[in-house]
């Protein structure tokens, strides 16, 4: 398995033994090597693969808040605690660190460790960083060899597009940079956005939108009262595609609810309705990749953002863990030899 940093056990609150008390910081720890083992963390089929993305030069270059680069260390202490399913099988395959200006580096070797962890038959679940950090998760999911012949959606919890045009690949760009690799490969470019603030996207982006044929909810229309339209519009997405890519920028949500973000929301998405998305998408079995962005540590107000990062993390693995088989699958065919990317 690649990885960068095997980090140490995790730690947080132990009611004592039973798999009734366990918490997550029990399930990472279960997968250390042992002690003095140059071995990565075990990898169980079907199990969660956590990575951490150090990254915020992307957002440095969108002239965002910078600070995101320091959230994998936060959600992960949010999340420690938290009690996890007595099947829950999880890893941390450690963080990728950005040095400054070098975020394409880093985005490739974020997608190494992407690709390793599909091979193995985990979900990798990466706590950003930037949402310079999509492409890194795209590039893992094209270069893996696991997606060959299946129709790869991606579903964006975003007040943003991220579609920009720039000439210099920032936070704001991933989604064109995908559309481009997908369209250039003969590959159809399927994107969905939840949480869309009008306000803050500009004309040309929505034309760039309906270019890409890129649907889209407005965060207005995604109230606790519009839940039924958008579990219907998340079905819909589902029925298109083969494998799902689900990426959340924690800016979709109030700031009130998140106010550690590099862009607050004005408005934003409730939480329920955040939650009940996530939790529809990893029941489907469809789910293949998750990333979760742009929690800035030093405007968060009593670790309100990241614990709801861990909370959100902590249902869609739940969810995941309840579909799979109760017995591992066995490949259709060895994993790929290496890892090729766009």
């Amino acid at each position: 398995m690649t990885h960068e940093l095997t980090p140490s056990s995790w730690t947080g609150r132990d009611d004592g033994p039973g798999p009734e008390r366990r918490r997550w910081h029990h399930a990472i720890n279960e997968s250390l090597s042992p002690a003095g083992s140059n071995l990565p963390p075990l990898a169980p089929h079907g199990g969660i693969a956590v990575i951490g993305f150090q990254s915020d030069e992307g957002v440095r270059r969108n002239r965002g808040r910078v600070g995101a680069a320091k959230a994998p260390a936060v959600i992960r202490d949010a999340l420690a605690s938290l009690s996890a399913p007595a099947e829950l099988t999880a890893c941390d395959l450690g963080d990728i660190t950005v040095a400054d200006g070098a975020m394409e580096a880093g985005q490739q070797r974020l997608g190494l460790s992407v690709a390793a962890a599909l091979q193995a038959g985990q979900l990798p679940v990466v706590l950003g960083g930037g949402h310079e950090t999509a492409f890194g998760s795209y590039l893992g999911l094209a270069g893996s060899g696991t997606l060959a012949g299946k129709h790869l959606g991606i579903i964006n919890l975003d007040a943003h597009f991220d579609l920009r045009t720039d000439p210099v690949p920032s936070s704001g760009t991933p989604f064109r940079q995908i559309a481009e690799a997908e369209l250039a490969a003969g590959r159809d470019f399927t994107y969905r956005v939840l949480g869309i603030s009008e306000a803050n996207n500009t004309l040309e982006l929505f034309r760039t939108a309906s270019a890409l044929n890129v649907q889209h909810m407005f965060d207005e229309d995604c109230c606790s009262s519009g839940l039924p339209a958008v579990k219907e519009f998340v079905h819909n997405f589902l029925g298109e595609v083969d494998a799902v890519y689900l990426t959340i920028d924690l800016d979709v949500l109030p700031a009130h609810v998140a106010p550690g973000v590099s862009a607050p929301a004005t408005l934003g998405v409730p939480l329920e309705v955040i939650l009940a998305v996530c939790r529809q998408l990893a029941r489907s079995s469809k789910l293949v990749h998750v990333d979760i962005v742009e929690l800035n540590p030093r405007f968060d107000v009593d670790g309100r953002t990241a614990r709801t990062a861990a909370r959100l993390v902590h249902a869609i693995a739940t969810e995941h863990t309840a579909v799979l088989p109760k017995t591992p699958a066995i490949p259709a065919s060895s994993p790929q030899p290496g890892i090729e990317f766009l």
